[in-house]
């Protein structure tokens, strides 16, 4: 009996261990394991040594088309953004592609820092493009369009030529071409290698303490009016590196219940509100062209919402037109729409539908 019973308890332990060895690498009820597939999908980091860089190319024409379609609204069409983003593009000389030091860096004078200024690898703006673009779609550029964007920004650097085709196959001799890529140092003590000698100093020194704390501040009043302008208009202010535009801090900002905001709001003539199959045709428009990259229809994004621009152009169908066509500044604020190469079918469906109300 004894031995019966220590049997039973040999069994009892060994399947009790089974069980806990294999919950430490399971999670009971709680999903699954990721397939190889699905794991690919997020495995899209591009090193620096370009591992992880798939195979393709895009040219510099290319890269224009997807740029002035997908960017230009957000970073400007040259690369000199706009209110919204820093400027890529500027700051840089054929020198600095020589010595892989940008020079305006060590200029404390020197009034901007474009994206070409300070990344180091040209393997950072591909996997960026790639993960984050654009910024209201990302992960919805193909592998061409992400290698043609990043050789339309080189292009405008003056970093490759007009006619240049980049590809895996070239990107390392382009990185032997990056303004800045002998700036990017280790010599901060946050990983150090070896050219400390082994020392691994952390860049800081702090120490434990949870005595005679800093109470925490609490917001009793915010930036009073008279202060908006306290450092002159922010918009007249431009620097050098393209225009990155300050708000115009000579007007106040509009608030609700006052007569500027209430003139923005008003309701222009009544117009004919377009039928429920006509919306969803010119909806599929609007995405069709990445017009829904700026523009929501009852929301502003980085432009103006269609339901904002029918409430102020009702019935102006070819005014409407017009502006979708050439682009324009100053209408809705300072962030510039550049110039859209739809049909102009398409622009005249779209115009006719947003002075009909914009409806869904």
């Amino acid at each position: 009996m004894s031995k019966f019973r220590n049997a039973v308890l040999a069994f009892v332990c060994l399947a009790a261990a089974g069980l806990a060895s294999a919950q430490t690498t399971k999670f009971p009820g709680v999903g699954r394991e990721a397939t190889a597939k699905e794991v690919a999908k997020w495995d899209i980091d591009v090193r620096s040594d370009f591992k992880g860089l798939p195979a393709g190319s895009g040219s510099v024409a290319k890269g224009q088309d997807v740029w002035e379609a997908k960017c230009a609204h957000c970073h400007g069409v040259f690369g000199e953004s706009n209110e919204v983003f820093s400027p890529i593009v500027g700051g840089t000389t054929a020198e600095d592609i020589k010595t892989g030091r940008v020079a305006n860096l060590q200029r404390a004078d020197y009034p901007g820092r474009t994206t070409l200024m300070k990344v180091p690898t040209v393997s950072t703006l591909w996997d960026y493009v790639n993960r984050a673009m654009p910024w209201t779609n990302p992960k919805t550029l193909t592998t061409e369009e992400v290698y043609a964007v990043t050789a339309f920004m080189l292009n405008l650097g003056n970093i490759v030529p007009d006619n240049f085709v980049l590809s895996d196959k070239n990107i390392a001799e382009v990185q032997a071409r990056m303004p800045n890529r002998n700036g990017m140092t280790t010599a901060h003590a946050m990983w150090p290698g070896n050219e400390f000698g082994g020392v691994k100093k952390p860049d800081t020194n702090n120490k434990i303490c949870m005595k005679d704390c800093t109470p925490e501040p609490k917001v009793a009043s915010f930036l009073p009016d008279f202060a908006r302008n306290a450092h002159g208009n922010l918009q007249e202010q431009n620097r050098i590196v393209g225009p990155q535009r300050g708000a115009d801090t000579t007007r106040p900002e509009p608030k609700a219940g006052t007569p500027a905001a209430a003139a923005a709001a008003a309701a222009p003539v009544a117009a004919a509100k377009p039928e429920k199959n006509e919306s969803k045709a010119v909806i599929a428009l609007l995405n069709k062209h990445s017009c829904t990259a700026c523009h929501g229809v009852d929301k502003k994004i980085v432009g103006p919402g269609f339901h904002e621009i029918a409430k102020k152009q009702a019935g102006k169908v070819a005014y409407l037109t017009e502006k979708i066509k050439v682009g324009g500044v100053g209408v809705y604020g300072p962030i510039p729409m550049p110039a859209q190469s739809l049909p102009d079918t398409d622009a005249k469906l779209i115009a006719e539908w947003i002075s009909k109300g914009a409806s869904k």
